[in-house]
């Protein structure tokens, strides 16, 4: 489906698109890829990794900007949305501005799209959409509810939206594993909370999640990848062996546990083999058998968290990945 297209990626500058570009050109070899975001450092810094390919484009740009947007996705044939303000604590300092670029930065995306006659577009959410705690996955539950109406709003328009959400992504900027490995030599970690556990996923598999969801969706889709879980102990374990835990108490908006399903989207989920499918509950869409496909529907209680989850990360699993990606981790 990729093969030959034009592709943009918002936010393309960020951990993500540092993965989704290089896979998606070796993979599909698409005419054009297109990195759209508005730090011009970090597109100086990424187009020299890309000088001679012909096919990567960059584009200065803010979601928060419909005009710029539509400039954009001139010829454009399928979208990845990966600009987000993420980060709980920014967000909770900065409730406005977080809601321009993650909701009204989403609103303006959907409209472009659609009057741009783009075919697909896929957002990434994250757990924290999921009963959300704290305003950064409010905002997010919010995005995601317009890419999911984004499909009726369409009309007679043939654009079609969905969703990939997942959790930690082990090893991304910004993120608790490059975190502990910078402060290794002080022989002290700090822990939020000893129960605390999150979902692990790479980002290779984030990637192929959203090109999966590509080939897969027929609209309103939102698609979760069964990943493995670990306790907060265990990732500090894993990072800085033999050093001290320093338990420092949770940080404004953060959960215990990351949750992907809750309970009220059960009714609308299906389960697969690798991954979970939550069905639009408006027009009907979550019975619509081009959408269920093989799914099977989960109980009526059911909830993916990531302390009830089956399946869990070893220390020495986790070990072994950093040993083998140390250099990238945090890099991106």
């Amino acid at each position: 489906m990729l093969t030959n297209s034009s592709i943009l990626i918002t936010g393309g500058t960020g951990s993500f698109g540092h993965t989704f570009v290089p896979l998606t050109l070796a993979k599909y070899n698409p005419r054009r890829l297109v990195i759209y975001s508005r730090d011009e450092m970090k597109q100086w810094e990424m187009a020299k990794l890309y000088a001679d390919d012909p096919r990567v484009r960059f584009f200065i740009g803010d979601v928060r900007d419909k005009d710029r947007l539509s400039r954009a996705l001139d010829g454009i044939d399928y979208v990845v949305h990966a600009a987000a303000t993420k980060i709980v604590p920014t967000a909770e300092y900065n409730p406005f501005e977080c809601v321009k670029t993650n909701v009204i930065g989403a609103m303006n995306l959907i409209d472009a799209c659609i009057d741009r006659g783009v075919k697909r577009v896929v957002a990434l959410s994250t757990d924290k959409a999921s009963s959300p705690a704290n305003l950064y996955g409010a905002t997010k539950l919010a995005s995601d509810k317009l890419f999911v109406a984004g499909n009726s709003y369409a009309g007679s328009h043939d654009s079609r939206f969905a969703v990939v959400r997942y959790g930690n992504v082990m090893g991304s900027r910004g993120s608790v594993i490059p975190f502990f490995l910078s402060i290794a030599d002080k022989g002290t970690l700090p822990i939020t909370d000893p129960r605390m556990t999150r979902f692990m996923i790479t980002l290779e598999q984030g990637v192929e999640l959203v090109w999966h969801a590509f080939e897969d969706m027929v609209g309103g889709e939102i698609y979760v990848k069964k990943i493995p879980s670990m306790k907060v102990t265990d990732v500090a374990t894993a990072s800085v062996p033999g050093a001290e835990h320093e338990v420092v108490g949770i940080r404004p908006g953060e959960k215990l546990h990351e949750q992907m399903i809750g309970t009220e989207d059960a009714l609308y989920t299906y389960e697969y083999p690798e991954h979970f499918k939550i069905l639009p509950a408006i027009h009907e869409w979550c019975n619509d058998q081009y959408r269920i496909k093989d799914g099977i529907r989960v109980a009526e209680n059911f909830t993916y968290c990531s302390d009830n989850n089956t399946e869990w990360m070893s220390v020495a699993s986790l070990q072994a990945w950093i040993a083998q990606n140390r250099e990238k981790v945090g890099k991106i």
